[in-house]
């Protein structure tokens, strides 16, 4: 089965242009790549030729998707602070788009489960974008304004920018990582390994969206009047050093990849 696939994001994305790339005669199929617009999914499921969506999903159910289980990933690592120790964690999230706020939801989902309190305005501090930039500037002003007996144990990052900003914010007032404040990142890819301290972070599946995205695409070309629905793929921690296991009434001691859950 030979195709021309015709790929959109978000930066290609007005009903204009879509309809002017899926009306070209050797477009045969569409891959929307997080496209929210309603309107690109009206035209798209209106559309004859079959369309499948990239870490976005059509409200009205009528398209199928693929895209990382945000929610689970940010109770997943939730979870993971909570199993080091860590009760006191700041969460720093941009939510500019619906997969964010998925990965928040999760977040407080393992919070409740923790039989914890989660508060937005004592647990969470928002950013506009996830630059470094923006990240570092907001952690150092909330840093400045916070005592030192109520800083976090660990800052969760929601991508390794972010996180990169948080670590410059630390070092700027001689905070160390980990082993003063720990900090974790939902992303692991940009950064994460090369960081002068390597994040812990689970990754969110980037490739494999693309590789099972494809087979979505063939199956509905075979079968169009297939059930329409949606594949959530699973993230994956990696255990680097910038997180440390905190033991009630011990000194806090660095943590190793290798044997953790053996």
């Amino acid at each position: 089965l030979r195709l021309r696939y015709c790929a959109l994001d978000e930066f290609d994305s007005t009903p204009s242009k879509f309809l002017a790339r899926m009306n070209e005669a050797e477009t045969q199929a569409a891959i929307l790549l997080g496209i929210d617009d309603p309107h690109i999914h009206d035209l798209a499921a209106d559309f004859s030729k079959p369309c499948v969506m990239i870490n976005c999903h059509d409200r009205r159910m009528r398209l199928p998707t693929v895209a990382p289980d945000h929610k689970n990933i940010g109770a997943f690592a939730s979870h993971f602070l909570f199993e080091m120790g860590h009760r006191r964690v700041m969460n720093i999230m941009c939510l500019r788009r619906y997969t964010m706020e998925l990965r928040l939801a999760g977040i407080k989902e393992a919070w409740e489960r923790q039989n914890q309190n989660f508060k937005d305005d004592r647990d969470l501090l928002t950013i506009n974008s996830f630059s470094a930039k923006e990240a570092e500037e907001k952690v150092g002003a909330w840093l400045d304004m916070t005592e030192k007996s109520m800083l976090p144990t660990a800052f969760l990052a929601s991508g390794d920018f972010i996180a990169a900003g948080i670590i410059n914010a630390l070092k700027k007032r001689n905070i160390r990582v980990p082993q003063d404040v720990s900090v974790m990142s939902i992303d692991g890819f940009n950064l994460a390994a090369i960081e002068d301290v390597p994040l812990t972070a689970v990754h969110v599946p980037r490739d494999e969206l693309g590789t099972e995205a494809v087979h979505m695409l063939q199956q509905r070309l075979v079968r169009p009047d297939a059930t329409v629905g949606a594949l959530l793929l699973y993230g994956k921690l990696v255990i680097r050093e910038s997180v440390r296991r905190i033991r009630p009434g011990k000194e806090p001691t660095p943590i190793k990849g290798d044997g953790l859950y053996d």
